[in-house]
C-alpha cells in the first residue's frame, strides 16, 4: 500500500527533478526533452517507493534492476539517479559535454547506478529479460522493471523478447510501456499503428494493466499488481504525455527533441510549479 505522506512526497520529487531536467537540458544545448519528461513519474515511483537499491551499494548483486530501453530519453533518467543520491547533481551540468560519464544515452560502464547501456531501440527489452532469467537460474528475488517505448515498439525484437518472456515465466519482470502517442516522426499511430495494444501482449502470453502514467496512486497499484502475478511477466501499458509538465512541450512532437534557451527555461519552470 502506498500512504498519503508518500503519494506527497513522490509528487513533490517528480516536481524538483522536472526541474532538474529542463536545467539540464539548457546546459547541454538540446536533448530528447519530451520523453524524459513523460516518463518521469513512473521512474519516481519505483525509484523512490518500489526498487530495493542503495546507492551506496550500486553493485550489490540483490538490487533490484531497471533497463531504460528508450535509452534516448536519458534526460530524465539520470536527473532521477542524481536526486536518488547515486551522484551529485552538480555532474549533471557536464551532460553530454566532452569526458562527461553522461551521453544522450546511459552507458552502464560510466553511470552509477545504471544497469545497462541503451539506446538502440529494441534492445533493452532482451536485456531486461536475460537479467530476469540470470535471477530465476540464480535463485534469487531481485525483480527487474524495463520501459520501453511506444513508437519502440515497431521493433520485432521486442516481440521476441516478449515471446520468451512469456514461455519461460518471468513473473519477475515488469515492463512499462511508455504510452506518450508520440514518436520522432509524428503520431506513433499514423507513423505505424500499435493498437490493440493490450491485446497484442495478452495473446504473447502477459498479464496486462493499463493506466495513468502521472497518477502516483494508479502506478503504485499496478507496480504492486505485478508484484503479485505469478507465472507470468506484467506490462502496465502507462497511457502519458510528451512533455508532461511543461505546458508548451505537452503533446508536441516536436520536442521529442529540442533545445530551451533562457526565455523558455524560465517559462518552462514556471509551468512545472503549477502542475
Amino acid at each position: 500500500m502506498i500512504t498519503q505522506n508518500e503519494l506527497i512526497h513522490l509528487k513533490e520529487t517528480a516536481r524538483k527533478i522536472r526541474h532538474l531536467i529542463i536545467d539540464t537540458t539548457v546546459k547541454a544545448g538540446g536533448a530528447h526533452v519530451g520523453g524524459g519528461l513523460s516518463m518521469l513519474d513512473i521512474l519516481v515511483a519505483l525509484y523512490f517507493k518500489y526498487m530495493n537499491i542503495d546507492p551506496e551499494t550500486p553493485d550489490n548483486p540483490d538490487r533490484d534492476r531497471f533497463v531504460l530501453s528508450k535509452g534516448h530519453a536519458a534526460i530524465g533518467y539520470i536527473p532521477t539517479l542524481a536526486e536518488r543520491g547515486f551522484f551529485s547533481k552538480e555532474l549533471l551540468k557536464t551532460f553530454n559535454k566532452f569526458k562527461s560519464p553522461f551521453g544522450m544515452h546511459p552507458d552502464s560502464l560510466k553511470i552509477k547506478g545504471c544497469d545497462a547501456s541503451t539506446g538502440s531501440l529494441g534492445h533493452g527489452l532482451p536485456q531486461a529479460l536475460g537479467m530476469a532469467l540470470g535471477a530465476k537460474i540464480q535463485g534469487k528475488s531481485f525483480r527487474t522493471y524495463c520501459i520501453v517505448g511506444d513508437g519502440e515498439l515497431h521493433e520485432g525484437s521486442n516481440w521476441e523478447a516478449a515471446m520468451t518472456a512469456a514461455h519461460y515465466k518471468t513473473d519477475n519482470l515488469t515492463v512499462f510501456v511508455d504510452r506518450n502517442m508520440q514518436m520522432i516522426d509524428g503520431p506513433v499511430e499514423k507513423i505505424m499503428g500499435i493498437e490493440p495494444l493490450a491485446d497484442k501482449w495478452k495473446a504473447f502470453g502477459w498479464d496486462v494493466k493499463e493506466i495513468d502514467g502521472h497518477d502516483f496512486s494508479e502506478i503504485a497499484d499496478a507496480i504492486e499488481f505485478a508484484h503479485g502475478v505469478k507465472n507470468k511477466p506484467v506490462v502496465i501499458i502507462a497511457r502519458t504525455v510528451k512533455g508532461k509538465g511543461v505546458d508548451f512541450m505537452e503533446d508536441q512532437t516536436k520536442w521529442h527533441y529540442g533545445a530551451i534557451d533562457s526565455e523558455m527555461q524560465e517559462k518552462a519552470h514556471v509551468s512545472i510549479d503549477r502542475m
